[in-house]
């Protein structure tokens, strides 16, 4: 059985007073995050919180939309 991969730690940032964050340069270089750069935050309440740059977001949004067109063809 696969492992679910841990997530790593790659700092900590402080909340500024208009509510603004810092990525840490380290994960700004591991995803490539440049200045300008969209992203959609996700949360699960009480959870976690994640950034996905809004082109894979919308690519993985028409990936899943395929995928269910198919099951419903299937399920016919």
């Amino acid at each position: 059985m696969k492992r679910f991969p841990m997530p790593k730690v790659y700092g900590a940032v402080t909340v500024g007073e208009r509510g603004q964050v810092v990525i840490p340069a380290r994960i700004r270089k591991a995803y490539r995050i440049h200045p300008g750069d969209r992203l959609i935050v996700l949360a699960k309440e009480g959870g976690p919180i994640g950034f996905v740059p809004v082109e894979q977001f919308s690519g993985f949004l028409t990936h899943m939309t395929e995928m269910l067109a198919k099951v419903k063809k299937s399920a016919v």
